[in-house]
């Protein structure tokens, strides 16, 4: 007899009785304990992940006005009350950098984090049907909710290019680097909507503590104010812990030039996102089971 085991699905090919043909039995169990990544699983089911990315681009702002304008209007009117209350009123500090195109640089990558970590929370509980009928790799539903906001961001960033045009910054080689940072906030963003969408579809709590997640995160992250207002070297290391630190910093010093580099803010941030990611992974693998009776 020939086994081939598919994450919970195990398929058994045995001979009829008549010897001349197999015939496919299919048998679901449920994993036990901790299980596997079975990244080549879903790296076998890629077609499904792409038609899930591409449907969730297309319903995204389908029946809107706006469209797809929506995707630079909530980072630029961001920009502007930030420009207000911080750079006006408050007189907040920007690394010698006008202030709107300061805090814009921060909410471009902060935006796609914040939209991905929204949508991928609520990826099993918005997709309870599908779940309850049919298998395929569950990890592919949060995955495309956040890779389904690059576009988004691709909007924003050529506001943000237009912006730099206009207030006169030229990018320096720095730039490069950009690609490896907007890896890091897929990297976070998918880590924590790892771990919150398999805790929402637990305890329905979770879907609505987010919000007041990503205020909070907003808030411990460098956007409307900088990291150079903590000068000691070992507390800007700590506060990289927050990973989305390094990303907004980064981006500033990639694109903006400021004199601030992230040095080891980048390590300590990159540190944090891959261990969110891999426990967010393993903690959504093991719960995967008890999805289909509690969505």
């Amino acid at each position: 007899m020939q086994k081939v085991i598919n994450s919970e699905v195990e398929t058994a090919i045995a001979p009829t009785t008549s010897g001349l043909e197999s015939t496919p039995v299919i048998r679901i169990e449920p994993s036990r304990g901790w299980v596997s990544l079975k990244l080549r699983e879903l790296w076998e089911y890629r077609e499904l992940l792409y038609f899930f990315i591409w449907r969730d681009i297309k319903v995204r702002y389908k029946q809107t006005v706006l469209g797809a304008a929506w995707a630079i209007i909530q980072p630029f009117f961001t920009m502007v009350v930030f420009s207000v209350f911080f750079g006006k009123l408050a007189r907040m500090p920007s690394d010698g950098i006008p202030y709107p195109i300061f805090s814009y640089a921060a909410l471009v990558p902060w935006t796609f984090f914040a939209n991905g970590l929204r949508q991928a929370s609520q990826s099993m509980v918005s997709h309870a049907s599908m779940i309850r009928k049919v298998y395929f790799p569950r990890l592919a539903l949060p995955i495309a909710r956040v890779l389904a906001g690059l576009l988004d961001f691709a909007l924003a960033f050529l506001v943000l290019w237009g912006m730099m045009l206009a207030y006169g910054i030229t990018p320096t080689a720095n730039v490069l680097w950009l690609p490896l940072l907007l890896l890091l906030a897929v990297v976070t963003s998918l880590g924590a909507g790892l771990w919150l969408s398999a805790m929402n579809a637990q305890f329905r709590d979770v879907g609505y503590a987010v919000p007041f997640i990503i205020q909070f995160w907003m808030f411990a992250t460098p956007i409307a104010y900088p990291s150079s207002l903590i000068e000691a070297p070992l507390l800007r290391m700590l506060y990289g812990i927050n990973p989305m630190t390094g990303v907004v910093e980064g981006f500033r010093w990639a694109l903006l030039g400021v004199e601030t580099a992230p040095g080891p803010m980048i390590v300590a941030s990159s540190l944090a996102a891959v261990g969110l990611l891999f426990s967010g992974a393993f903690y959504f693998r093991r719960m995967e089971k008890t999805f289909a009776d509690v969505v």
